[in-house]
């Protein structure tokens, strides 16, 4: 039964952490770093509003870290 459950059953809803943006220059900054391997993937998504029309620029640098909170620096 539990096969059939993962199969067929509902999906879980996943979990998006609510995170502070960081403003810079009229910019929100949100740091989204990806875990990969045991490291961390420096990410983030770029805000800003312009003639009322929120325009979003996401990220992925090339370099792992340690840990997140190095990520999130």
């Amino acid at each position: 039964m539990g096969l059939f459950s993962r199969l067929f059953g509902k999906p879980k809803q996943q979990v998006i952490p609510q995170v502070e943006p960081v403003e810079y220059k009229d910019f929100l900054i949100y740091q989204e770093p990806i875990a990969e391997n045991g490291q961390f993937r420096v990410a983030g998504r770029i805000t800003k509003e312009i003639d009322g029309e929120l325009q979003t620029h996401r990220f992925i640098r090339s370099d792992l870290v340690s840990s997140k909170a190095d990520a999130e620096e």
